[in-house]
């Protein structure tokens, strides 16, 4: 299996601006070969970009300048084979219970409880991720970044975040570890970075795309978290910026059909 994904940003940045890009792939030692290539200007002019760990693998590039102008990213990879299986964390079983700024679990358990009774590991998942997919109208542009999956439910559309955010909330709800995804998706429409689910069932992290928009064996992983608060793709951490264009792209060199929405897939 090889992809080849990329991300094309620029944005006007004030005097004395902070940017973290979260756009960068995990480097997963079970891959067999990746190649990457990062390049950042300002008003065309190379600028400092300096690389940060975060959790589950996932890289920060931050970037700073103190006279302001257009900062244009350019990122590539390409990646042959498949990541190992994700690693299963006690302290990660806890983290991803509890509710998070948009995903109020302990609000909504009256929710998950009325709509899901008894249901326990796969059968939960799966229905969980079934009720999301048909309660939602997936509507670009209808979300606001502050939406939460409470807002989400009761608006009854939203984009990939909150699908997510409200898959996260019943799952969690009904004590099952889930955590959000960042993710390049091969095959994916509307093309952009895609937000999906992990839930702990069966002693692995499952993977579930609730907009059911593209194969889930092609996702590669780029930031993994709470939420949207830990996944975002571009954060502005000082001063301010006017987000100017974007484009992404993700491609693999198989066609693939998801499996059953019913059959377990780890995200690889």
């Amino acid at each position: 299996m090889k992809r080849t994904v990329s991300a094309h940003l620029i944005a006007t940045a004030q005097p004395d601006t902070k940017l973290v890009y979260a756009i960068a792939p995990v480097k997963d030692p079970g891959y067999d070969s990746f190649e990457e290539e990062l390049i950042a200007t300002i008003d065309g002019k190379p600028l400092e970009v300096t690389e940060v760990a975060d959790f589950h693998g996932g890289r920060f590039h931050v970037v700073e300048t103190e006279e302001g102008g257009v900062i244009q990213i350019d990122y590539a990879a390409t990646i042959v084979g498949q990541a190992n299986v994700p690693v299963v964390e006690e302290a990660d079983l806890i983290r991803y219970i509890r509710p998070s700024r948009y995903c109020e679990s302990d609000t909504l358990f009256s929710t998950s409880i009325a709509n899901f009774g008894q249901m326990t590991g796969k059968e939960l998942f799966n229905a969980a991720r079934n009720w999301v997919n048909q309660e939602l109208a997936y509507v670009s542009g209808s979300s606001r970044a502050t939406d939460s999956a409470v807002n989400t439910l009761l608006a009854r559309r939203g984009v990939c975040r909150d699908y997510s955010h409200l898959l996260i909330s019943m799952l969690r709800a009904r004590n099952v570890p889930a955590r959000m995804v960042a993710v390049y998706a091969p095959q994916l429409d509307p093309m952009d970075f895609h937000a999906v689910v992990e839930a702990y069932i069966d002693g692995e992290w499952r993977v579930a795309d609730a907009t059911g928009l593209a194969p889930r064996q092609g996702f590669v992983r780029i930031a993994t978290g709470e939420d949207a608060t830990d996944t975002a793709f571009l954060s502005t951490v000082r001063g301010s910026i006017i987000f100017n264009k974007m484009r992404v792209t993700a491609e693999i060199d198989e066609e693939l059909t998801d499996p059953s929405l019913e059959e377990l897939v780890v995200l690889r």
